[in-house]
């Protein structure tokens, strides 16, 4: 059975990786231009597509038949070729959506309450027509519409900020549309954005600690109803919460943190080895792009120069996907650079005793008090950290350690 997606750019697609964990069907990329699509829609090989933008409505006149959440939508996003040949069109980024909303507001009676919907594509109205039939007061949002981000904080009531602007997806880390603050009474915040897994807006909810989410579940829970139309049989909804915890592991960095000398080289590029991803040093990447050593930078430039390559290094591979990361021991002392790691990363903490930490090549180390040190910066690195690990045994026996508290 062939299925797969429909699009004009798909390089970067998590699609294949999910459907491969639903069914054994053949599930393939077709990028075509808009001039290929009608022809490949109508007398191409397949049983089953998914279609992501931009044709979502382009492929409505080639559907027989529509369900009646697309036609309410006005747009399609999975196509079945049915046994007398016909066309089936549905939305399955409905159901996404309400599994999505239903996981950080279960339970919850939306009706009546005001919820903003930064965007007005076609994400925006998936959005909006769950959240009518949920009957709550939907206030889409836009740059020049009469709801837009100059007079958004007349809306400060809102219960509910859903994004579905592309705004602060990558490669555009760290942008991000409104400003929470604004909005007191906020019982969560949504953002359709997979990557990084927390967008700007939401390590903000995440700081104010409102209830939030990214759109990872939604892309596997709407992939997984597409399947059941594939199949023509249902899946268990248990599915779609074991998919969405894999992807998401795999797409976030492993982070070490922790005092110079901890062992945090040694553990990453064993810890990398064995998960098979690639690991990043931050030290050695600042020093290549410094075209020094970490010594001479330090030298010529001093601590406070250090520290400026050391966050333009994290921005950039912190924004990265399923890296394993290396960093230099003080970088917990910026506060700038936690959004940079956390934003799409697990932060672990390597713990050794400062009778141990290692002092060779290490500027700030040669003459330190490293106990006075490690109280100082201490606190930092439990501010950063997810989990935290002893490195006070073999290498071996912290990387597997690291890999249970992972599980």
């Amino acid at each position: 059975m062939q299925c797969g997606l429909l699009g004009e750019k798909l390089s970067h697609s998590y699609s294949p990786q999910i459907h491969a964990q639903l069914a054994d069907y053949h599930y393939d990329l077709f990028e075509k231009t808009p001039d290929q699509v009608e022809d490949f829609v109508r007398y191409g090989e397949w049983h089953g597509l998914n279609v992501t933008i931009p044709y979502k409505k382009t492929v409505i006149p080639f559907c027989d038949d529509l369900s009646e959440t697309a036609e309410s939508i006005g747009s399609v996003n999975t196509l079945l070729r049915r046994g007398d040949g016909s066309i089936y069109g549905d939305n399955t980024d409905a159901f996404g959506f309400e599994m999505l909303l239903d996981s950080v507001l279960p339970d919850t009676d939306l009706v009546g309450k005001k919820v903003l919907v930064l965007g007005t594509g076609g994400a925006s109205a998936t959005v909006c027509t769950v959240l009518r039939n949920r009957n709550a007061t939907v206030v889409p949002v836009s740059r020049t519409g009469e709801n837009n981000y100059q007079n958004i904080s007349r809306h400060s009531d809102a219960a509910l900020i859903v994004n579905t602007t592309p705004l602060g997806m990558y490669p555009h880390n760290g942008e991000k549309a409104v400003d929470l603050t604004v909005f007191p009474f906020l019982n969560a915040v949504l953002d359709v954005i997979y990557n990084p897994a927390r967008t700007a807006l939401l390590l903000q909810a995440e700081e104010q600690g409102i209830p939030h989410a990214n759109g990872l579940l939604m892309l596997v829970a709407q992939a997984k109803r597409s399947a059941e139309i594939f199949l023509g049989r249902p899946l268990p909804n248990s599915e779609i919460a074991r998919i969405t915890s894999l992807l998401s592991f795999q797409m976030q960095n492993l982070i070490l943190v922790g005092m110079p000398g901890s062992g945090k080289t040694t553990i990453a590029s064993i810890l990398a080895d064995r998960l098979g991803r690639q690991l990043s040093e931050a030290d050695i990447e600042i020093s290549r792009q410094a075209d020094m050593s970490i010594p001479e930078i330090f030298e010529k430039e001093g601590e406070a120069g250090f520290r400026r390559r050391e966050t333009a290094v994290l921005s950039c591979l912190g924004r990265q996907s399923g890296l394993v990361i290396s960093t230099g021991g003080g970088c917990v002392t910026r506060a700038e650079n936690y959004p940079l790691l956390h934003q799409n990363g697990i932060i672990i903490r390597i713990m050794r005793d400062t009778d141990r930490l290692a002092r060779e090549g290490r500027p700030l180390s040669q003459q330190a008090d490293l106990a006075q040190m490690a109280q100082v910066r201490n606190p930092f690195y439990e501010q950063f950290a997810d989990l935290s690990i002893d490195n006070n045994n073999t290498p071996e026996e912290t990387v597997n350690a690291i890999l249970e508290a992972l599980r």
